[in-house]
């Protein structure tokens, strides 16, 4: 499998961690979207020209982060942490928490930090100050959901936590939240081991990511 990609990429970090909790082999390629040979070589491979794309061994191609995960699931069930519980609660309470952390906070947080790598004359405050508004409620909301529990649905580490930990790894640097829980939880994201080789994937990349001068 090919998994077109970039190491900075929330979503693509959710599936590399995925990658690395279930140990299934794969080659990851490097996408620059800003670089028109990379947005080319997307292009011939995913049909809405974005990453994460999986381009699996039979030449099928899967797009959208969650589906990646299932798939892995699915195909290597006995590989590695399972990432979709088997109790139906659980896994449609991890479904759940998966969309609120790629809506709610990953998309809040890019809007957030792709406005302050435009020229000043670009920005736009008012739809920074609605992502800001939407992750305060999302950092409440999370804190009180996830009272009590080590991962994002109890003890067992799931597609959810897969989206967390860059969603709320970003957001923390972003727009911080002061939230004791969130923030506990977030430090356990950090820690874990295939969340500490996605990070080191993406270390010699993180001055792409620095602010332009207002």
């Amino acid at each position: 499998m090919k998994l077109y990609c970039h190491f900075l990429s929330g979503y693509s970090q959710k599936v590399l961690m995925a990658f690395y909790e279930k140990g299934v082999p794969f080659t990851p390629e490097l996408v620059t979207m800003m670089d028109p040979a990379g947005r080319a070589l997307l292009d011939k491979v995913s049909p809405f020209g974005k990453i994460p794309c999986l381009v699996l061994d039979d030449g099928r191609t899967l797009i959208e982060s969650t589906v990646m995960i299932e798939h892995l699931d699915v195909h290597y069930p006995d590989s590695g942490t399972r990432l979709f519980p088997e109790g139906r609660e659980d896994a449609l309470e991890a479904r759940l928490l998966d969309r609120v952390f790629d809506h709610y906070v990953n998309e809040q947080v890019v809007t957030v930090l792709f406005d302050s790598l435009k020229p000043a004359a670009a920005r736009d405050p008012q739809g920074v100050a609605r992502a800001k508004a939407t992750l305060d409620k999302a950092y409440a909301w999370l804190e009180a959901r996830l009272a009590g529990r080590t991962w994002a649905v109890g003890e067992s580490f799931s597609v959810a936590d897969c989206a967390a930990a860059p969603s709320l790894l970003y957001g923390q640097q972003i727009h911080p939240f002061e939230q004791r829980g969130l923030k506990a939880y977030t430090a356990r994201l950090a820690e874990r081991p295939s969340m500490q080789r996605v990070l080191a994937d993406a270390a010699p990349f993180m001055s792409i990511l620095q602010p332009k001068e207002a």
